[in-house]
């Protein structure tokens, strides 16, 4: 839950009509010129993650980072464990402290890990992504609230949430957004969806922890690069601001403020990330890997693998691929100039 600003008492401001077969809802926001150059910073950043031809952090980075998402999404909402005791608990160390604060770093951990295969406009994997962060934690993990909620102040109602009868209507109007409006930048809408989840307030329980999830999962469809930026951790050291944004927000009745307060964390994160970052050297196995990223289960041609890494030579990336075949990472269909590749699922 968030607290508003003390001088404001916030009802429903935008709760929009039930689903017709009217074109779909945008909720709703202005992109901003401030959003707008933030947005411009982060793609700038993420090309320069590219130019590098997208390197693969040192995995203690890596491992790092992913830790400073979990503890940092969960520090929001009070868990108190330290990095330390949260890369213990992954290590599946013993660790000394409240038992519920343990349970949530496990299931965040086990759900942050399936991230990626997440459908950002799926009901279903909203609710499974609930699930598995409550699970053990509350009664109806999975499930949306029964009941009417609302956020206090002290003794204070500062935020009344939607009925209870429309929450599965109204998410699923979010997310119908999220995944069908490309007029909107996945940047925007990922800022956009974390807002609206937490005005939706759509589960008992949760609300804050699925609203940061369901961002990251936006930005992963947007560029693999986001799995790497815990951009939860630079929430917590600005909780206070976030929470005064989400009562701007909830009380102006649109997430504008919201947008650009979310850019500018991402764009922390990434500048960060980015000054740490030491790459590996890149190798014929790790461009074969970053090339299986890229093209996933796609067919490719050689010229769209040279594409990938401007550096390369043709023999060079012909080589690769004749490696990739070789050794039954890469199927072919074809021959020369015309020869199309394809991974293999890892078994």
């Amino acid at each position: 839950m968030h607290e508003a600003p003390d001088d404001s008492i916030i009802c429903y401001y935008h709760v929009p009509p039930l689903p017709t077969d009217r074109p779909p809802y945008r909720p709703p926001f202005d992109v901003t010129p401030r959003a707008l150059s933030l947005s411009i910073d982060i793609m700038m950043m993420v090309g320069r993650y590219e130019g590098m031809m997208s390197p693969q952090p040192q995995p203690k980075l890596r491992r790092a980072n992913q830790i400073r998402t979990v503890v940092g999404s969960l520090a929001i909402e009070g868990n108190t464990l330290s990095l330390e005791q949260a890369t213990a608990v992954l290590d599946n160390k013993r660790v000394i402290g409240p038992a519920r604060e343990i349970k949530e770093i496990q299931n965040a951990i086990a759900t942050y890990a399936r991230a990626a295969a997440f459908n950002p406009g799926k009901e279903k994997h909203l609710l499974d992504a609930h699930r598995g962060l409550t699970a053990g934690l509350v009664k109806d993990a999975g499930r949306y609230r029964e009941r009417a909620v609302g956020i206090f102040a002290g003794s204070r109602v500062t935020h009344v949430a939607p009925p209870a009868a429309r929450v599965g209507a109204l998410v699923r109007q979010v997310l119908a957004f999220v995944d069908a409006d490309k007029d909107v930048h996945p940047l925007v809408r990922s800022a956009v969806a974390h807002y609206e989840l937490e005005f939706i307030h759509p589960f008992s329980d949760g609300n804050g922890r699925v609203g940061r999830l369901w961002q990251h999962v936006v930005l992963l469809h947007a560029h693999p690069l986001f799995a790497l930026i815990p951009v939860e951790s630079v929430i917590h050291a600005r909780q206070q601001e976030y929470y005064r944004v989400l009562g701007e927000c909830d009380k102006a009745g649109q997430s504008s403020r919201f947008i650009e307060f979310s850019l500018s964390t991402i764009r922390d994160g990434l500048a960060d990330f980015l000054n740490h970052l030491r790459p590996e050297p890149v190798t014929m196995d790790s461009r074969i890997e970053l090339a299986r990223a890229a093209f996933a289960h796609r067919d490719f041609s050689r010229k769209d693998y040279l594409a990938r890494f401007p550096t390369l030579s043709t023999a060079t990336a012909s080589r690769d691929l004749r490696f990739g075949v070789d050794s039954k990472i890469l199927d072919k269909v074809g021959d020369r100039s015309l020869a199309r590749y394809r991974f293999r699922r890892k078994s």
